[in-house]
């Protein structure tokens, strides 16, 4: 008996060692180099850890002072490799449907790249070198763009990489762009996304879960008659079937998430599932040519969407006149329904 005792103690005592070695020794040796191989990552628990003293320690909307050996913040991870049930578990979250990725002549969805992103996003999000807070950062715009099909990442290890391009000061606080990119097994580039997030500071905080940018006060574009008009509902679990974007987990939104578990309709759906379901309803209306690479997408975020909800999805086909020519591209916005309030606009342009 003295013996087992003896055993259960020894356990005991070396499980939370053996954690702690997993977790977080070994997730902080991985981060003293940038460039890292995909079968070894930091841990989410090492990250979120990094992720709550950063934010405790310094303030939102102001820009930090550059050190002396301050670095380029990027991060690199080689040999990544798609996963089926990743890739079905986000075409059924995001309106395409489980069985998306067995259609003929169907395009990984624009918007995945962005979701294999997310612990890079969030390890950039935790460097010691990001001159901003990690707390309380907002997407406020974002630009896609496909060089090659996305299919293309199917045939092979690729390399994806998140890397912080500029900081910009504004009335409201701090704009960030942050460079998403993924290339190919043969180094050519596929994809790209530009994320604009905003760390707002405290004058202009008050009351606000979800800030605006200063460019958002612009008014939408005009809607035309011949406009395509889809009804949508918001799943109450909108932000909770995955962690579609850690950028967009406010301090709020955490703790609005046992809220809207208790039936409450205090959670906000994130901005990357936004745009991923009206590029979803645009290539069910107008076929999947639409968003054949080489194509560019960009999306302006501006009021946040509760969930519950029910929402308009509009888009229309539009012609931009350049010297002698003229681009045919398409335009698109999400509503809340009933009411014209603009949530997200965009456009689809080659």
């Amino acid at each position: 008996m003295g013996f087992t005792q003896t055993c259960v103690v020894a356990s005991l005592t070396l499980c939370p060692a053996y954690l702690v070695y997993v977790y977080i020794y070994c997730s902080h040796k991985l981060l003293k180099t940038n460039v890292l191989n995909n079968d070894r990552l930091p841990s989410f628990v090492y990250l979120y850890i990094k992720y709550l003293a950063k934010a405790l320690s310094r303030r939102t909307g102001y820009l930090y002072t550059a050190t002396e050996k301050e670095r380029e913040v990027v991060y690199t991870v080689l040999n990544c490799r798609l996963e089926t049930l990743l890739l079905r578990g986000f075409c059924s979250a995001a309106g395409y449907g489980w069985d998306y990725p067995d259609s003929e002549y169907r395009d990984i969805p624009m918007c995945f790249p962005e979701f294999l992103c997310r612990r890079l996003l969030l390890m950039v999000l935790t460097d010691g070198n990001l001159r901003l807070s990690p707390a309380g950062l907002v997407r406020v715009r974002q630009s896609l763009k496909t060089l090659q099909p996305v299919d293309e990442l199917k045939k092979g290890p690729f390399v994806l990489q998140v890397r912080v391009l500029e900081y910009r000061q504004i009335d409201t606080g701090v704009e960030v762009d942050i460079c998403l990119s993924a290339t190919s097994r043969s180094g050519c580039p596929v994809w790209e996304s530009v994320l604009t997030l905003l760390s707002k500071n405290k004058v202009h905080n008050a009351g606000r879960c979800s800030p605006k940018s200063e460019n958002e006060g612009r008014a939408d574009e005009p809607v035309p008659d011949n406009v395509k008009q889809v009804e949508l509902r918001v799943p109450r679990t909108t932000g909770l079937q995955c962690v579609w974007s850690f950028s967009d987990h406010l301090p709020c939104r955490l703790l609005s998430l046992l809220a809207g578990l208790s039936g409450y309709r205090s959670q906000t759906a994130p901005s990357l599932w936004m745009l991923s379901v009206c590029l979803a309803e645009i290539e069910k209306h107008k076929g999947v040519g639409v968003i054949t690479a080489p194509i560019d997408v960009t999306a302006q975020f501006k009021e946040p969407l509760l969930a519950p909800g029910q929402v308009t999805i509009k888009f229309w086909e539009t012609t931009k006149s350049g010297g002698q020519s003229s681009a045919r591209g398409l335009s698109f916005l999400m509503q809340q329904h009933g009411s014209g309030i603009s949530h997200m606009t965009g456009s689809i342009s080659r």
